[in-house]
């Protein structure tokens, strides 16, 4: 998997990112949240992991910028920090946070956290091909949807994606349906 590190300290991006690299994954370490984010915006990552407390841009403010994106595949986020207390992990979570571990961090405890996380990723991934299949009637291409109304397929998906469509014939369909219907008239 490809997991994104922030971490300003050196030597914890360091010894974070060999002991990933080790477990398999693909790693990209930077130094701050500002950098983390360039890369996500132009590469997005399944996980991220990113110390809270940064200089240029912090992990509560990377959190909330990533959030903020509401895109389609989603990122998984584990804050760490020297910080402990109720207090913290409640405001780490509510920035946007799927984790929270304590520095020094248990290399052990990570695994197990990273392997809960890919388990909820690969969750996430079926939901939405199962979200993606769409009963569709073989003759009329009407939709059928979570209410079980059927539904022509234009309205359905411009009410699902803001697409419109404009009605033209495919030179198949107007050999077969339209001209035939011409020869007539003649």
């Amino acid at each position: 998997m490809k997991i994104l590190i922030a971490e300003d300290d050196r030597v914890s991006r360091i010894v974070l990112s060999e002991l990933l690299t080790k477990s398999g994954h693909e790693v990209r370490a930077v130094e701050n949240g500002q950098l983390a984010w360039d890369l996500y915006s132009s590469e997005p990552v399944p996980m991220l992991i990113s110390d809270w407390m940064m200089p240029v841009m912090d992990g509560l403010q990377l959190c909330r910028k990533i959030r903020a994106e509401k895109r389609a595949s989603y990122t998984y986020i584990i804050l760490l920090t020297a910080l402990s207390g109720k207090a913290n992990y409640l405001e780490g979570m509510e920035a946007g946070a799927d984790d929270f571990v304590v520095k020094p961090f248990d290399a052990d405890e990570l695994k197990a956290r990273l392997r809960a996380a890919e388990r909820i990723l690969a969750l996430q991934q079926e939901v939405r091909q199962l979200r993606g299949l769409l009963p569709i009637c073989s003759y009329c291409k009407k939709i059928r949807d979570d209410r079980n109304i059927w539904t022509q397929l234009e309205q359905y998906v411009t009410e699902h994606s803001g697409a419109l469509f404009s009605h033209s014939l495919c030179p198949d369909c107007y050999d077969t349906e339209m001209k035939p219907q011409l020869d007539k008239l003649k």
